[in-house]
């Protein structure tokens, strides 16, 4: 699918992957659409892209809130005639240090917020895009090793991106819309601490799984960072 000229929808793109994906969709000719609740820095952002004469506006809103989720969407299908091509879904926390966290340690506060952003607010995106979506709609879960192979300290992080990506397998049974899971590797976050690898050296992967990459391997799949060498090299 070329997504030149269509629209893109990134949260969680005012830092980390989400910023670099801003970038990428639009250096792609893409009109992006950036979400986060940081406005400042997603203006940043989206300044940023159109200096190097891409295509993107900044939609302040929160995906823990539905009808934030459902104006971010709406927004977006107001931006062209052909509906919403891509959505990533990539706005999500974590509360603590990675390796800090253990689970009997987990307060209910901070527990109950991760996993309303980072599997709450990954089913309000999907489901406010859905009315929005087409025949080649692709939407890109971000998760990682975690979610299957659990390390300690990892806490409420590591059960959000376990059950989030039960949430896109999900979603890819029960709709047409293509739904999957992508795992970049370990990637240099806030939320990793700073440890991995330079979003802008992984961002092409999300833009391979959007446009390039077997819609069947996407829908219901979980596509890594082997996939995207093997398929790329």
């Amino acid at each position: 699918m070329d997504v030149a000229g269509r629209t893109v929808v990134v949260t969680g793109a005012s830092r980390g992957i989400g910023a670099a994906l801003v970038g990428a969709f639009a250096a792609e000719g893409a009109h992006v659409v950036a979400c986060a609740r940081d406005e400042e820095s997603l203006s940043d952002v989206v300044a940023g892209v159109e200096d190097a004469e891409g295509s993107a506006e900044a939609v302040r809103a929160d995906v823990r809130d539905e009808f934030d989720a459902e104006r971010l969407m709406e927004t977006a299908a107001r931006a062209g005639d052909d509906g919403i091509a891509v959505v990533v879904a990539n706005a999500a926390v974590n509360h603590g240090a990675p390796g800090e966290m253990p689970m009997g340690e987990e307060s209910y506060t901070r527990f109950d917020d991760t996993l309303r952003t980072n599997v709450r607010g990954v089913f309000s995106t999907i489901r406010e895009a859905l009315p929005h979506a087409t025949d080649e709609t692709r939407v890109l879960v971000p998760s990682g090793s975690i979610a299957n192979d659990p390390k300690p300290g990892m806490g409420a992080y590591a059960v959000s991106k376990a059950a989030v990506e039960g949430l896109a397998r999900q979603f890819a049974a029960d709709t047409d819309v293509a739904v999957g899971v992508v795992d970049p590797g370990f990637v240099s976050t806030d939320l990793s601490g700073g440890q991995g690898r330079d979003p802008a050296d992984v961002a092409p992967m999300y833009v391979w799984a959007a446009t390039d990459a077997d819609r069947e391997a996407v829908d219901g799949g979980r596509l890594g960072l082997k996939d995207w060498k093997k398929a790329t090299r």
